[in-house]
Order: C-alpha cells, then structure tokens, then sequence
C-alpha cells in the first residue's frame, strides 16, 4: 500500500503529540483526547484496510503509530463476529474511540499483587462512543455484533508492544508480556517521517 497516512489521522498524530508534550496533568490529557478522538471517528472511511483485518481465531491489535520517545502508540483493534479480546490490565492511560460497529467493554479491578478480579462491570460502546480510563485498570473488549467486524481506534500512553502487561485468555490462562501487534511487513504503523507532510484543510 501507499504508506503515507490519510489526513484524519496524520492530522490526529499530530494533535495528540501536541497534548502530551503540553498537557499538565493525566486529567488533562484525557479530557483533550476525547475532544480529539470525537473528531478522529467522526467518519469511518479513512482507516487503511491492511489496519482493519479481523482474524476469527483471536483479536487483532495493528499499530498505526509509535512515538519515537514512547510517550504514546496509536493502536487499531480489529474483533471478528462475536469475539472477545483477552482481558489485559493497562499500564497506561487509554482513549478509545468505536470507529466501527460496537463493544461490550467489561472492567475488572487488580489486586497489589496485579491480579484480576472476578466480577467486574459492563458498558456498552457503540459507533461513535468514546471512553477514556486511567492507568492500572483492567478491561476486555467484546464484539457485540454476530455478523459484522467491530474496530476501536485506541491511543495508550505508552507502547504496549514494549511494555509487558498480564493478560488472561478466554481459556483463563495468564499471560506476561508485550501486545504482539498484526501489523504485516509492507504495512508497518506510520512514523514521523511519513507525518511530516503538509495538513490539508
């Protein structure tokens, strides 16, 4: 594919490397970003199709974005019909955006020693539905619909592909260490050098 980003998001990468380096407060940087990610999913169509494959074996996460400092990654997660993501407890603030078809998201709260608890609550995101969270909290996404692909656009601040964090699978088994990310070799997440290109408005 031509890798130069759509507009939407270069103009996004942009606005949210503005807000980290100006913002003064978590408080902060989750109140901008929903402002920003509000305007991102505003439409649906700009997404790349090689960042919104799904794969009926398991969830996929692709990168659209890395900070070169690690301040944060831009990450598109891709369910098929019916599939639940594995539960992961997140070491970084978070804002999520339903860019396409709709999630069950289901919260949990971690023990000190960064175990996940059973119960835990449930909210409903649909298209256009944001949600920001703090760091430490666990979640899992679920595809509410049986018949379509649903895709959350998620901006964390860190890179969950560096950073191990505990995930449990469907099959309850845990797991430590970094998102393995989907991306394919000649479809890598954009970098400075692909957004230094002139915004048009």
């Amino acid at each position: 594919m031509t890798h130069l980003p759509p507009e939407a998001l270069k103009r996004f990468i942009w606005d949210i490397q503005s807000m980290v380096e100006l913002a003064e407060s978590e408080r902060e940087i989750l109140l901008i970003g929903r402002d920003l990610m509000t305007r991102l999913i505003a439409m649906d169509n700009w997404l790349p199709p090689a960042f919104s494959i799904a794969d009926p074996a398991c969830g996929q996460q692709f990168q659209l974005y890395a900070d070169a400092m690690e301040r944060f990654t831009i990450v598109s997660t891709v369910l098929a019909p019916g599939q639940a993501a594995a539960v992961g407890v997140e070491p970084f603030w978070q804002v999520s955006g339903v860019l396409r078809g709709a999630f069950s998201r289901r919260s949990f709260d971690v023990d000190a020693e960064s175990r996940i608890l059973p119960g835990g609550k449930e909210q409903k995101l649909d298209r256009g539905a944001i949600l920001t969270s703090s760091a430490r909290g666990a979640a899992q996404l679920v595809n509410l619909h049986s018949d379509r692909v649903s895709i959350a656009i998620q901006v964390f601040g860190g890179d969950i592909g560096k950073t191990p964090r505990l995930t449990l699978t469907q099959e309850g088994a845990a797991q430590f260490g970094p998102t393995s990310y989907a991306n394919v070799p000649d479809a890598p997440p954009y970098n400075i050098w692909t957004i230094q290109t002139r915004i048009e408005d």
